[in-house]
C-alpha cells in the first residue's frame, strides 16, 4: 500500500507539474518579451520637445492661449441692445444704449476670478439657435481678452461644470470602491494611469507626426500591462488575458488599416477632423482614425478577455477531473453569451453618439443606401465591425491560452502511470458480460482499495470511462466488518 502511494506521489509531481511549469515559463517569457518590445517602442516613439503654434481660432487677440475666468449671472432683463458696457468691465450699472434698437436679453455678469475679480460686465444675447440660455444664478466661464485698443473685454465661453462633474465622478468612484472594494480602487488607479498615457504620450506623439498605428499599439500595450496587473493581480489567469488582449488588439490594428484603406474613409465629415486638417496639416487624419479604432477596442477587449480567463480557471478548479476539451467547451459557452451582449453594447454606444447625425440624414430626403455609405455613418459602421470582429476572435484565443495554463498537458494522464493501472481502479467488463465493470477486492478496506490511485486516473483526456448505471452489472456486496477481521 505504501509503495503504491509513494509511486503515485512521485508521478503526480514529475509529470503534470513539470509540463505545467513549461507552459508557465513559455507564457511568462512571452509576456516579458512583449513587455520589452512595448517599452522599446515607448522610447523610440516618445514625442520630441518641439512646440506647435496655437491655431488661429484658438488664439486670443495677442496670439496667446485663450484665458477663461469664473463668473456668475447676477441680473437679467430684456431691453434694447447696443450698450457701450457690453463685454466691458464696470463697477456699478451698465451704460444704456445711445439709441433704441432691437431688443435682446441683457445679462449682468459678476466676474469672480482674474485681474478684474469683483467687477461686472454685460452680455447682450440675441435670441436664436446656438445662443446660451442664461438664468440668474448660473455659474459660467467667461473668456478674457483685449480689443484693438488694448482694453480688456469679456465674452461667454461655457457653463461652469466643475462641481457637478466632480460630484458625479466622486459618486462613481465611491460606488466602484464599495462594490468591488480593493480591486475597484485599483481599477480606478488604472483609469488615472490610462488618462496619463493618453495625455503625456499618445496625443503628443500624434501631434509630433509619429506613425499612428505603432503609437496606438504602444500606448495600448502600456495601458494593458499596467491596468490588467494592477486591477487583477499578477497571476497566470491575468497573463493569459493579457496575451489574448494584445493579440486581439494587434488584429484590430490590421483590420482597421485594411478597412480604412478599402473603404476610402477620410474622416473629414466630422468638424473636429476638418479643423485638424486645416490648422494641423502635419497630422494625418487617417492616422487619427486608425488610432481611434485601435484605442476604442481596448476597453471591450479587456472586459471580455479577463472574464474568459477567470471562467476557464474557475471551471478547471471546480472539477479537477475535467478534461481540457470540457473546460474549453464550458468556457466558450460563457464567452458566446458575453459576445452576444457585448456586441450590442459596442454597436449601441456608437449609434448613440451618431444620433444627431442620423436625425439630420432622416430629414434630408436621401436614400438609406446613400446615408449608410456616407463617410460619417460609414466610419461608425466600420468602427463597430472592427471592434466586433476583434471581440469575437479574442474569446477563443484567450480561452485556449487560459485552458492550457489551467489544465496543462499531461495532467490527466498522470494517474495512468501513478503506480496503478487504469484497469486496477476502473475495469471495463469483458465482452461476454461475465466480468463486472467495477472490480472490487474482496475483504480489502475501501481506503486500501483506492490508496495510490488519484481520481484523475479514471480520466484520460477526453475518453469517457465512468460506468453507465443502466448497463453495468451491480458490484458485489461489501462484506461485514466481522468477515473482514476473520480474513486478516
Amino acid at each position: 500500500m505504501s509503495s503504491h502511494h509513494g509511486h503515485g506521489h512521485g508521478h503526480g509531481h514529475d509529470g503534470p507539474i513539470a509540463i505545467g511549469q513549461n507552459a508557465a515559463r513559455i507564457v511568462i517569457g512571452t509576456v516579458v518579451a512583449l513587455g520589452v518590445v512595448v517599452l522599446a517602442g515607448l522610447v523610440i516613439l516618445w514625442p520630441s520637445q518641439q512646440t506647435v503654434d496655437i491655431p488661429l481660432p484658438f488664439q486670443n487677440a495677442s496670439g496667446g492661449a485663450v484665458v477663461t475666468e469664473a463668473a456668475t449671472v447676477v441680473g437679467q432683463s430684456i431691453g434694447p441692445c447696443g450698450s457701450p458696457s457690453a463685454g466691458r468691465v464696470f463697477g456699478g450699472a451698465p451704460t444704456p444704449p445711445p439709441m433704441s434698437s432691437y431688443d435682446c436679453t441683457r445679462s449682468v455678469i459678476a466676474i469672480e476670478s482674474g485681474p478684474n475679480a469683483g467687477t461686472k460686465t454685460l452680455f447682450e444675447i440675441a435670441p436664436g439657435p446656438g445662443q446660451p440660455d442664461l438664468r440668474v444664478g448660473d455659474n459660467i466661464r467667461v473668456v478674457r481678452g483685449t480689443d484693438a485698443s488694448g482694453t480688456t473685454i469679456y465674452g461667454f465661453d461655457d457653463y461652469a461644470r466643475g462641481f457637478p462633474l466632480l460630484a458625479i465622478v466622486l459618486v462613481f468612484a465611491l460606488v466602484i470602491i464599495v462594490v468591488a472594494r480593493w480591486r475597484g480602487f485599483r481599477a480606478l488607479l488604472g483609469l488615472l494611469f490610462t488618462f496619463a498615457v493618453v495625455v503625456t504620450f499618445l496625443l503628443p506623439a500624434l501631434l509630433d507626426g509619429k506613425p499612428a498605428i505603432p503609437v496606438a499599439l504602444v500606448a495600448g500595450g502600456v495601458i494593458l500591462y499596467v491596468v490588467l496587473y494592477l486591477a487583477h493581480g499578477v497571476s497566470m489567469r491575468t497573463s493569459s488575458a493579457l496575451l489574448g488582449t494584445l493579440a486581439a488588439m494587434l488584429l484590430a490594428a490590421v483590420l482597421s488599416w485594411a478597412t480604412i484603406r478599402l473603404t476610402h474613409l477620410t474622416g473629414l465629415s466630422e468638424e473636429q477632423n476638418t479643423n485638424v486638417a486645416t490648422y494641423l496639416q502635419h497630422v494625418s487624419i487617417t492616422g487619427l482614425l486608425l488610432a481611434g479604432f485601435i484605442i476604442g477596442t481596448i476597453g471591450v477587449l479587456n472586459d471580455v478577455t479577463i472574464t474568459q480567463a477567470s471562467a476557464a480557471f474557475e471551471l478547471a478548479a471546480l472539477d479537477p477531473d475535467s478534461t481540457r476539451r470540457t473546460v474549453f467547451t464550458a468556457t466558450m459557452r460563457v464567452g458566446r453569451d458575453h459576445i452576444a451582449s457585448t456586441v450590442y453594447t459596442l454597436v449601441f454606444a456608437y449609434a448613440g453618439g451618431a444620433l444627431p447625425l442620423l436625425l439630420l440624414f432622416s430629414v434630408a430626403g436621401r436614400s438609406v443606401n446613400d446615408v449608410l455609405v456616407g463617410d460619417a455613418v460609414a466610419i461608425e459602421i466600420a468602427r463597430s465591425a472592427v471592434g466586433g470582429i476583434a471581440l469575437a476572435l479574442s474569446v477563443p484565443l484567450t480561452t485556449g491560452i487560459a485552458v492550457i495554463l489551467a489544465r496543462p498537458f499531461g495532467t490527466l494522464r498522470a494517474g495512468r502511470t501513478a503506480g496503478t493501472s487504469r484497469a486496477d481502479s476502473t475495469a471495463r467488463p469483458a465482452r461476454t458480460g461475465a466480468t463486472p465493470r467495477v472490480a472490487r477486492t474482496e475483504g480489502m478496506p475501501r481506503s486500501a482499495r483506492t490508496e495510490g490511485t488519484p481520481r484523475s486516473a479514471r480520466y484520460v483526456d477526453d475518453e469517457r470511462t465512468e460506468p453507465n448505471p443502466r448497463t453495468a452489472p451491480p458490484a458485489p456486496p461489501r462484506r461485514s466488518g466481522g468477515a473482514h477481521r476473520s480474513r486478516d
